[in-house]
């Protein structure tokens, strides 16, 4: 099943996308596609439902976040070897975590904004995990049965913000509209194998990343169980998986992101994101 939000920012309606591709509305079935909702046996329900039963949403639409209220954006630093590589950053024996603030979160064709002072924005297409159960401690022979599914995230950066002014990533990885998510949320009945998915990244039509998540370093069982360890995950929280090679930063020299350029990006049997860049007086 792949479960969206649509409507205007700040409005969003759930629904869910139907075998032809057409978006159907769950508004009179459930509040809101979020971490209460995850945890519950709604999920289960919905999937009982008559598709053809629910009302069809005509036109053209938005797509928001298809998780709302979510608690925290985990990140996975140098999950994959040949990343690592053009960043000339050597292959962590754990994994390497950061946060990303709520605020972040974007609408998956939502334009990427550029902060003021802007000099090295990138891109990072990467597999999404949105967590539907509670989970501390997970041993990784469990930890797929915590996962509500999978998305796309493109963990926008500012490179210069992240490696060039004192402390944390988190100060050029959190500003608004950094975080694409979406356009679905698709369960695991339809992922059966999240370590072998390609995921792709373009910039003006020109290709840029492409790889598979069987590259990963460390794969999504490990992730789940191992920051499971150091804090709570709830329903609704998303981790993003790290990215592969292509990023601006690993070119020679390097290339970064200006006012209107396009990003199209895609994790196979997730969908596809687009995103246009802004500048902050233009947004």
């Amino acid at each position: 099943m792949k479960l969206l939000r649509y409507g205007p920012k700040g409005q969003e309606k759930p629904g869910l996308l139907d075998e032809e591709g057409r978006i159907r509305d769950l508004s009179d079935k459930i509040n809101d596609i979020d971490g209460a909702f995850l945890a519950s046996d709604r999920l289960a329900q919905i999937t009982k439902l008559e598709m053809d039963s629910l009302p069809l949403v005509e036109g053209t639409t938005r797509l928001g976040p298809p998780v709302a209220g979510v608690g925290k954006i985990i990140a996975v630093g140098i999950n994959y070897a040949a990343h690592g590589e053009e960043a000339k950053i050597d292959i962590p024996e754990q994994p390497i975590l950061f946060s990303k603030a709520v605020t972040s979160l974007s609408g998956p064709n939502d334009p990427v904004v550029l902060p003021k002072d802007s000099v090295k924005g990138d891109w990072e297409v990467e597999l999404a995990v949105i967590i539907g159960r509670k989970a501390q401690y997970v041993e990784q022979a469990d930890a797929l049965d915590v996962i509500a599914g999978y998305s796309i995230i493109n963990d926008v950066s500012e490179r210069e913000f992240q490696l060039e002014r004192c402390g944390q990533w988190v100060k050029g990885k959190s500003f608004d509209t950094f975080a694409p998510l979406g356009p679905w949320l698709v369960t695991p009945d339809e992922v059966p194998n999240p370590r072998n998915l390609k995921l792709w990244l373009d910039v003006n039509n020109t290709h840029r990343q492409d790889a598979n998540t069987s590259d990963m370093i460390f794969g999504v069982r490990h992730l789940v169980s191992d920051i499971s360890r150091y804090m709570t995950l709830l329903p609704g929280d998303v981790i993003a998986t790290g990215t592969p090679p292509g990023v601006g930063l690993g070119h020679e020299p390097p290339i970064f992101l200006k006012p209107g350029d396009v990003m199209r990006l895609g994790v196979e049997g997730l969908g596809e994101q687009r995103q246009e860049v802004k500048a902050w007086e233009d947004r």
